[in-house]
């Protein structure tokens, strides 16, 4: 009957949250945190919209990714044990971290230090293809980007990072 009547006034009492946002996080941030960068709470809705349509645009609507936002380093929504986190730089702009595991058990590591929340499909899109592509059975998202991504990006690093001078 108390499902009835909350059906009746429109409010959903199953599948309240779609996949995604189901398993999102942010912290406050903007305006009520005084150490925030950029947006969190307020922009999270959104990405995780935006997101949802590129992952239904190449094919892994549905799949379960855990993503954390904060606004600062200070990481009060774990965005460092995320398979995606989204840190603070700037406003409109974050760090993008890969690779963490839905038990909360391993760290990711920074892919990019700095993208634009304008960018946010341009620099997803390539990453969740290769995951469709290139994925074990079963695997998910966090431990993709550790077995591939990361390494990737470290090695890319390695190359285009410049020796540091030598001292006298």
């Amino acid at each position: 009957a108390i499902d009835a009547l909350l059906a009746s006034h429109g409010v959903k009492t199953s599948a309240q949250a779609s996949v995604l946002h189901a398993a999102s996080m942010a912290c406050p941030s903007l305006p009520t945190c005084g150490l925030g960068l950029a947006e969190s709470e307020r922009a999270l809705p959104g990405l995780i919209n935006r997101i949802e349509k590129l992952a239904a645009e190449i094919g892994v609507a549905n799949e379960e990714i855990i993503i954390r936002s904060t606004g600062c380093p200070n990481g009060c929504a774990r965005p460092y044990m995320a398979e995606i986190g989204f840190v603070g730089k700037a406003p409109g702009k974050y760090q993008l971290w890969l690779g963490g595991d839905v038990t909360g058990a391993r760290l990711n590591q920074v892919y990019k230090e700095v993208i634009k929340e304008a960018e946010l499909e341009a620099e997803l899109r390539p990453l969740l293809t290769r995951w469709k592509a290139e994925r074990t059975t079963g695997e998910r998202f966090g431990d993709f980007a550790t077995r591939v991504l990361i390494p990737e990006a470290i090695a890319a690093r390695a190359t285009t990072t410049p020796a540091p001078a030598a001292a006298n």
